[in-house]
């Protein structure tokens, strides 16, 4: 499955495979892709917001460089006929940092950072990225392994349960088979057959 996003100068590529999947960029600073695997993406994602401030900072001067002068021709019974063109130009250049501004959804991961841009492929990536994670966490940790101690079979599976992979109730009863299986496996020194 691929899912291209495109937004200004942006391009964002995801593929996704059966046990990773593929973040490729390009945007005006330069480009790159990388392999990741789905386990590594955190809970929660940060929203990063790129926009032009130095555009919308002089629409604003320039509107009230306008205002200031359709005012004063105003006050002084001057004709306004053409006072206004920089209350436009300052209008103008504010609606166009405005719809030009781009936002993403961003996971910092340990190997690289991922940016979903906000449009309308933005929740599919993002339910596809938290499902086969979820899937992946549960094919490496979801089983009970017997040669690991129980006191890091009980923290694996309330991580689990933290990181929404499993409920509580299905962390409890891996716990408990956890805790069976310890119990089964305990042998006392004067109990062993040679």
């Amino acid at each position: 499955m691929e899912i291209i996003q495109k937004k200004r100068s942006n391009k964002h590529t995801f593929k996704f495979m059966d046990d990773h999947f593929n973040f490729a960029y390009e945007d005006k600073s330069g480009s790159g892709d990388t392999d990741l695997n789905y386990a590594d993406v955190p809970k929660k994602a940060s929203i990063k917001i790129e926009q032009n401030d130095w555009l919308r900072n002089v629409g604003y001067l320039w509107c009230a460089l306008g205002v200031f002068q359709l005012g004063y021709a105003i006050y002084s019974d001057a004709p306004i006929s053409g006072k206004g063109f920089w209350l436009m130009v300052g209008l103008g250049c504010v609606t166009w940092a405005h719809f030009s501004k781009v936002k993403y959804s961003v996971f910092n991961m340990e190997r690289a950072s991922v940016f979903v841009i906000h449009d309308k492929n933005h929740d599919t990536i993002m339910d596809e990225l938290i499902s086969r994670k979820k899937l992946q966490l549960l094919k490496w940790y979801g089983e009970v392994n017997p040669e690991n101690d129980l006191e890091r079979e009980i923290s694996k599976f309330k991580w689990l349960a933290e990181q929404d992979v499993i409920s509580k109730e299905e962390s409890d009863k891996k716990i408990a088979q956890a805790e069976l299986l310890s119990e089964q496996n305990f042998e006392l020194p004067g109990e062993r057959l040679n």
